[in-house]
């Protein structure tokens, strides 16, 4: 991984955790497997621990590393992490993703409430005036009856819809792998993605980054949001056709709440940094800074479990690889 992450993932305690289980060096932190000091530790390695800037697991990886049988990744999808040759070697693989969602789930359930309140609109409009809005142009503002529309039942999605719960909205989700009533018990009601389109104030996504996925709001789909909605995405930005989000947003006819972009980051003359009506962060949804903590603790408890010969409580099947964020 990137040695940056390392005392903030493994704090001493948790550090001590992991040289207890395994023995492991904590001076061993490299991001080239080729490395000599790398390529003398993978010849007897039975367990790796990956994070962000691990390179990718590819069948050179696996014959340096013959005694490979688990994979513990401190970040979150291993989509880009694991290749084809690890599932075929009966690698086992548990992430730490779900630890991940947490924060994501957090900071979208956060601009849910803002957008509600229109506090980003009343924000731009009160450093212009200095002046208090009247009750005319509070009239549509407020967060109760609001229709929120989560596209995708993710790892995210579902953390999602927990933290959603206690609010006065009427949620509205759309997955493909989900049925009504497995959608009626994590508290949404499913729809076709046109139909929630259609039908919802505020547009969340949290759909994998897949070939299926890709470009899933299009032109056309961006028009069946109504005017004045809110659309939010913490997942990719593969996800919505760029040029078709920034044709909406410069006309002015839908918001943008985006922490992330396509391409990422946006090339600076991107009009979407200027708009009033798009409000952009550089990427930070996911854990940062003190919630790292949260994944280095999944790591060290499944390695636990790991050396006690218990089932890993976070292990990634490939076969949810296809449609699980």
């Amino acid at each position: 991984m990137d040695p940056v992450h390392l005392p903030l993932l493994f704090p001493p305690p948790l550090m001590a955790r992991l040289k207890q289980a395994a023995g492991l060096d904590p001076a061993l932190v490299v991001r080239d497997f080729t490395e000599p000091a790398a390529a003398e530790a993978l010849a007897t390695a039975d367990v790796l621990i990956t994070g962000w800037g691990c390179p990718r697991l590819d069948a050179d990886v696996l014959a340096a590393a013959p005694r490979l049988r688990t994979v513990l990744h401190a970040a979150g999808s291993v989509r880009a992490l694991v290749g084809e040759a690890l599932w075929e070697h009966g690698v086992r693989v548990s992430s730490a993703v779900t630890g991940n969602a947490l924060p994501v789930a957090e900071y979208t359930l956060a601009m849910i409430l803002l957008t509600g309140k229109d506090a980003f609109t009343h924000r731009e409009r009160f450093r212009v005036t200095h002046a208090y809005p009247t009750p005319a142009e509070t009239a549509a503002t407020g967060n109760m009856g609001r229709r929120i529309g989560v596209i995708g039942a993710s790892r995210v999605g579902r953390r999602l819809l927990d933290l959603l719960r206690p609010f006065d909205f009427t949620v509205l989700l759309h997955d493909p792998y989900v049925t009504p009533t497995e959608a009626a018990a994590l508290g949404a009601e499913l729809l076709p993605l046109e139909d929630l389109l259609g039908h919802s104030d505020i547009v969340t996504l949290h759909a994998p980054d897949i070939p299926e996925t890709y470009r899933m709001l299009d032109a056309p789909r961006l028009a069946l949001i109504q005017d004045g909605a809110v659309l939010i995405n913490t997942s990719r930005g593969a996800l919505i056709d760029p040029e078709a989000l920034t044709d909406e947003l410069v006309a002015g006819r839908l918001h943008a709440i985006l922490d992330v972009t396509e391409p990422e980051p946006l090339p600076p003359g991107s009009p979407l940094y200027r708009l009033p009506n798009v409000f952009l962060t550089p990427h930070i949804a996911g854990s940062l800074g003190t919630e790292l903590e949260r994944l280095g603790h999944i790591v060290a408890d499944e390695l636990d479990r790991l050396t006690s010969d218990l089932p890993l409580l976070h292990e990634v099947r490939h076969a949810d690889m296809a449609h699980v964020a």
